[in-house]
């Protein structure tokens, strides 16, 4: 199965899942890009179903993708990038899965800090820390230490990680300044919330990608992608690459961000 599975993502095209233009030309940078984007990494079981391989397999797979897109990023000079890695709700899948996917997370850290860190990334994990186990948590709070002073992609990776559970928490924060007599609750405004979440100092995100086909956000940064633009793409995860990833692109800047308006030939 390892060999199958070596032999598929040595094989694949970088382009995989690209239809080409009729020009045969490949795409430019766009001269708009977003600031910030977050991905929702989905369909790394599909994917390996597909292939008549195990789940695990796919998790493998998807790693590789996220390493291409991660430098891209930084090679297109996106100032942060956040992921979808794994969610308080992922507790819930069978309980060898969910071994995988701490042992992926153990693996990926330790083989990829070297790289990250002498890239310039500035990681930080946003989600329960203390929740993960010893080993996974150790090993982020060392990687979040280690480049906690470098100045390139800000790259955030959701781990424990739920909207609804950050928010509560950011409340609960918020509650306890009220309750210490640091500020009042008439006081509390929207940047006072902003500085309570796992992103604060971080803009908010300009475009959110979901791969697989499944049009929902599941719960993944509901405050900062209040705004972003979103595009919901058919590719399964580990198919996806910097050929995919510059379509969407080219895609958010095709888009009229409003902010709730209207575009000013529609209001006059």
């Amino acid at each position: 199965m390892l060999q199958k599975l070596t032999g598929l993502l040595t094989k694949r095209p970088r382009n995989a899942g690209v239809a080409p233009r009729d020009d045969g030309a490949r795409l430019a940078l766009p001269e708009k890009l977003p600031r910030h984007v977050g991905i929702i990494m989905d369909g790394n079981g599909r994917w390996a179903q597909n292939r008549g391989l195990p789940r695990s397999a796919g998790h493998a797979a998807g790693t590789e993708a996220l390493r291409d897109i991660i430098q891209a990023c930084d090679d297109w000079g996106i100032y942060a990038l956040s992921i979808y890695a794994f969610s308080t709700e992922n507790w819930a899948r069978p309980k060898d899965e969910v071994g995988t996917l701490m042992g992926l997370i153990l693996r990926y850290f330790q083989s990829e800090i070297d790289e990250l860190d002498a890239k310039g990334a500035v990681i930080r994990i946003i989600g329960d820390v203390d929740g993960l186990p010893d080993k996974q948590r150790d090993v982020v709070n060392r990687a979040m230490e280690r480049t906690r002073d470098n100045d390139g992609l800000r790259l955030n990776i959701a781990l424990n990680y739920g909207g609804h559970a950050e928010l509560t928490r950011a409340a609960r924060r918020l509650a306890a300044r009220c309750v210490a007599g640091e500020m009042k609750p008439e006081d509390i405004a929207e940047a006072d919330v902003e500085n309570e979440l796992y992103t604060a100092g971080l803009p908010p995100v300009d475009l959110l990608i979901r791969t697989s086909g499944e049009i929902r956000t599941s719960n993944f940064l509901p405050w900062q992608a209040a705004y972003a633009e979103m595009v919901f793409n058919p590719i399964l995860w580990p198919d996806y690459n910097r050929e995919v990833f510059l379509r969407d692109l080219h895609e958010y800047a095709s888009r009229d961000r409003r902010f709730g308006g209207v575009k000013k030939e529609e209001g006059q």
